[in-house]
């Protein structure tokens, strides 16, 4: 019988799917059609495979063949299946033996010449290949990629022939090499920051609960300095954190840079970023800009410049930790497990309304520009900390004195192991119940609390934050209760919320 099966798999946001490549060559007019919900690219592959399969030696069946790619309700995008088909079409024809290919799986794209190009998702391909045992054969970079992943039979080609060498047991494939993972050398210190004392604490809070942070100060006062050495005080990734987020990328347009693996991502789009930009979405989803910060940073500068409406789509995201796109074709569900650092000037002109500045702006003036941000984001913000300018007296001085990322990167990762024994995640990560459980406050303290809740009206949620936020301060003080000084200190940094009312 002229038929045969070949493994491959599909993308569904970060899930690799299993694909069956079913081939079936049967007498009747010459003729390729390929079936299985194929989009464009797919449909445009009988082409490409055509002309692989000629200028690679072989006869291109001169017969009717029908491709199959089942399931036959799962969408299929993109070139990675022309090399799976290219090999159907030869076992079916019987001018490669199909005995070991019901353990390999096949992806790439074929160039006319024969040659293997590379596929975007070669990481959810590789768990998926551990999942279910199977070898995987792929084009030589998508197959350094897949080879992070540790426990999987992986083999790399260069060229159609290649494979088929090796089918027939002439020739053996090479396996890719693993290179040995580099430790992350940051190059930005915090010690660059001249003055800003109370801004650092705040960062380093930020960084021992996984806090959101937002900035608030006229232009040239270190705000994007700061957040862009935030990186530098996070403690490092696990190694499946490493994987969730190499794999987001590797799905995404711009592809994963193996250089950059372990990395935390550090994201920052520009304000005229659209809101599909930022969550993502597409006919076929593809991540945003959140998705791609997952496990990382989201650093939005100039936030009161965004559309409102985009900024709104983040209020669920920063929440779940997730985000699900629906199309009426498909939906796509992608992890956004980001930390959000903001900045912001304090009126339209960008400096401090408080008559010691050139600004002229009037109260409604003032209380519009900060209006451009809803008040349910901003209670999903845990800290909001004022940068005011530095003084010239400091700018000249050479501050040698002043601790370094590696400094309270210590802290920060110490404060951070006490977290994970205690409930296994983050302070920021903590459910309503688990804040209750581990936030508990004396009577001195709960009194405390209500009245700056009645003064600064904060919400329920802000309640919660600022428990959250006071447990991260006795982490780092390295106490086991939340005294008053902690929660005063976690209230302090909730001064915005009375602007917004």
């Amino acid at each position: 019988m002229s038929y045969a099966s070949i493994n491959t798999q599909a993308l569904n946001g970060i899930t690799a799917l299993p694909v069956s490549v079913e081939v079936h060559i049967s007498s009747g007019l010459p003729a390729l059609s390929i079936v299985g919900l194929p989009e464009a690219a797919v449909r445009e592959s009988k082409d490409r495979v055509r002309a692989a399969i000629i200028n690679s030696g072989f006869d291109f069946p001169m017969q009717r063949i029908t491709v199959n790619l089942a399931p036959a309700d799962l969408p299929k995008d993109g070139g990675r299946y022309d090399l799976p088909i290219a090999i159907g079409i030869l076992a079916a024809s019987r001018q490669i033996p199909d005995d070991a290919l019901q353990q390999l799986e096949f992806h790439g794209e074929l160039a006319l010449s024969g040659k293997l190009r590379p596929v975007n998702g070669a990481l959810p391909v590789a768990l998926g290949a551990k999942k279910r045992q199977h070898t995987l054969i792929l084009p030589q970079a998508s197959a350094t990629l897949a080879a992070l992943i540790k426990n999987v039979d992986i083999f790399q080609a260069v060229h159609l022939l290649d494979i088929c060498r090796y089918l027939h047991q002439q020739d053996g494939l090479q396996r890719p090499e693993t290179s040995p993972i580099i430790q992350t050398q940051h190059t930005l210190d915090i010690c660059d920051v001249k003055g800003q004392h109370r801004a650092k604490r705040a960062l380093e809070i930020a960084a021992a609960g996984r806090h959101n942070l937002l900035m608030i100060g006229p232009p040239g006062t270190g705000k994007t300095m700061l957040a862009s050495r935030l990186p530098s005080l996070l403690p490092e990734l696990t190694e499946q954190q490493a994987i969730d987020s190499a794999a987001i990328c590797s799905i995404s347009h711009q592809g994963f840079n193996i250089d950059k693996w372990g990395q935390r991502p550090f994201r920052a789009p520009h304000h005229t970023a659209s809101g599909v930009a930022l969550v993502g979405g597409g006919s076929n989803p593809k991540p945003g800009e959140i998705s791609l910060a997952h496990n990382g940073i989201l650093f939005l500068d100039e936030l009161t410049e965004f559309n409102r409406h985009t900024l709104d789509v983040l209020r669920e995201p920063l929440e779940t930790g997730t985000i699900i796109i629906s199309r009426s074709a498909r939906q796509a569900e992608f992890p956004a497990r980001f930390q959000l650092i903001a900045a912001m000037n304090p009126c339209p002109q960008g400096y401090n309304c408080d008559g010691k500045s050139l600004c002229q702006c009037s109260t409604e003036q003032q209380r519009k520009h900060r209006s451009k941000i809803s008040a349910p984001l901003l209670d999903r913000i845990d800290i909001h900390i004022e940068v005011p300018a530095v003084d010239r007296k400091i700018l000249s001085k050479d501050v040698k004195n002043t601790e370094t990322s590696k400094t309270i990167k210590r802290r920060v990762s110490k404060a951070f192991e006490k977290q994970l024994l205690r409930c296994g995640k983050s302070n920021a990560e903590l459910s309503s119940r688990e804040t209750d459980e581990f936030c508990r406050l004396k009577a001195t303290e709960s009194k405390l609390l209500e009245q700056a809740m009645e003064k600064l009206k904060l919400s329920a949620r802000a309640y919660h934050r600022i428990l959250r936020m006071s447990r991260t301060i006795s982490d780092l003080d390295n106490s086991d209760n939340i005294n008053t000084k902690h929660l005063s200190e976690a209230i302090s940094y909730r001064s915005l919320d009375r602007f917004m009312t």
